[in-house]
């Protein structure tokens, strides 16, 4: 029971800080301001306009039966609730109106009902406090005659509720409003900590990362910095290491080569030479892999025109791409991102029979790219393992059969650092169907 009421309330609640932090300080103010208010309003106010009401009512009482008792001094009695009362007062035989002049949700009207009913009883009286704006209006069947009076409002409420409102309600939104301006000092700098995290976690650089805001927050930040700083700095080692290393390796192929083109034996020749040739074709994907270490800007990359580009650099008949109007503009790293692209597309084009797709599709906020071929494909007990380093079919398929495992793991590691996914199906054709996924 408890935990399907936890889990209410975590989906009615908001789920930003911000708001909940608003809640927690807004919530008991707004919450003490309606306690006070229902209880000035039952003990003080609706008390006090009771009292009012009831010996004003007992006032044209009093007026009713001395009009009824002893009507010679009549004037002088009228004219005396007028110099001190401020109490207009008319005797005629009209009818009471056809219309009721009570206003049904008024407290003033409740009230005043009320104590006329209990007072003169039943269909005797009738009044109106909204016919005027200083004054009400009260009629009193005496007999045949009707007695007019034209009160003083403040002889009938106590206050002014919109007033009694104004006041309750205008110190909440003051202290409210406070409240928000601290709060929002207090969350932005959570805001810009967690989109430094989110910027490093694209693999962008965060070198303008300041901390700010109260001691927990600042040290979090501070750690977080510290993080980034050692997570850069071992990948930095990595991508300098292999770099080194393909770089050294490099200078005793080309002396191998030079040497084999002297030797006399052509058949032994060729046969070295193609095995240096694959050393090299492995010392470059290593490169490669060294290379989406390395830092590059983030820009605004045009999606369409960077998939046109490709295809024309290509210029393969068998490569078509689809719907290569829509403008799709993207952050991220171009050069990355193009080599990501390059990268699917070769296999696709060296392992593809006659068709390579390429289709753009804009969903909410994110952007699709196919892309198939009709080639052998790849087994599905096998997509996860071909983004794994150094890892290589033994099938039909091999998408690193002169290489060292890379290819897949490079475009993987590109594709999730800009936010994105990257999964792998069945074509149309039979064949490999890659699908990639990017915010925008």
């Amino acid at each position: 029971m408890f935990f399907g009421l936890n889990n209410f309330l975590k989906y009615l609640l908001p789920k930003r800080l911000f708001y909940r932090a608003l809640i927690i300080v807004a919530a008991p103010t707004i919450i003490l301001q309606i306690i006070v208010t229902i209880v000035f309003y039952d003990s003080v106010w609706i008390k006090a306009n009771k009292n009012i009401t009831r010996s004003l009512v007992a006032q044209l009482k009093t007026i009713e039966e001395v009009y009824k008792n002893d009507k010679k001094n009549l004037d002088f009695f009228t004219d005396s609730y007028k110099n001190n009362f401020s109490f207009e007062i008319g005797i005629n035989q009209e009818t009471f109106p056809n219309y009721s002049g009570e206003r049904k949700f008024s407290p003033m009207d409740r009230s005043l009902r009320r104590e006329l009913k209990s007072t003169f009883g039943n269909n005797n009286y009738w009044f109106s406090t909204s016919k005027f704006k200083n004054a009400v209006e009260i009629k009193i069947r005496s007999g045949n005659d009707v007695i007019e009076f034209l009160v003083p409002k403040e002889m009938v409420s106590a206050s002014s509720v919109r007033l009694f409102v104004l006041w309750t309600t205008l110190p909440s939104i003051l202290l409210i409003i406070i409240a928000l301006m601290f709060l929002k000092n207090q969350t932005k700098p959570l805001v810009k900590l967690a989109k430094a995290a989110e910027k490093f976690g694209k693999g962008d650089y965060v070198n303008d990362f300041r901390a700010s805001g109260s001691q927990e927050i600042r040290k979090a930040a501070f750690e977080f910095d510290r993080m980034a700083k050692r997570i850069n700095r071992h990948l930095n080692q990595r991508a300098e290491m292999l770099s080194g290393i393909s770089h050294d390796l490099r200078t005793p192929l080309t002396r191998l080569k030079l040497q084999l083109a002297m030797l006399k034996q052509k058949d032994i020749s060729d046969k070295m030479s193609k095995d240096i040739n694959e050393m090299e074709k492995m010392l470059n994907d290593y490169l490669q892999f060294a290379k989406t270490q390395s830092q590059e800007d983030t820009v605004t990359v045009n999606l369409s025109g960077l998939l046109k580009l490709i295809k024309n650099e290509f210029n393969n008949r068998k490569l078509s791409l689809k719907d290569s109007d829509l403008k799709i503009e993207l952050k991220g790293r171009p050069s990355a991102l193009k080599r990501s692209f390059e990268n699917i597309i070769q296999n696709s084009l060296t392992y593809g029979n006659n068709k390579v797709d390429i289709s753009v599709q804009k969903g909410n906020n994110r952007a699709l790219i196919t892309i198939e071929d009709d080639g052998p494909g790849i087994p599905e007990d096998q997509y996860k393992n071909v983004f794994k380093p150094f890892f290589r079919l033994d099938k039909s398929r091999s998408l690193n059969q002169s290489g060292v495992g890379l290819g897949l793991a490079i475009v993987e590691d590109i594709i999730n650092s800009h936010g994105g996914n990257i999964q792998l199906g069945k074509s149309k054709y039979n064949g490999l169907q890659v699908r990639i996924s990017l915010p925008f």
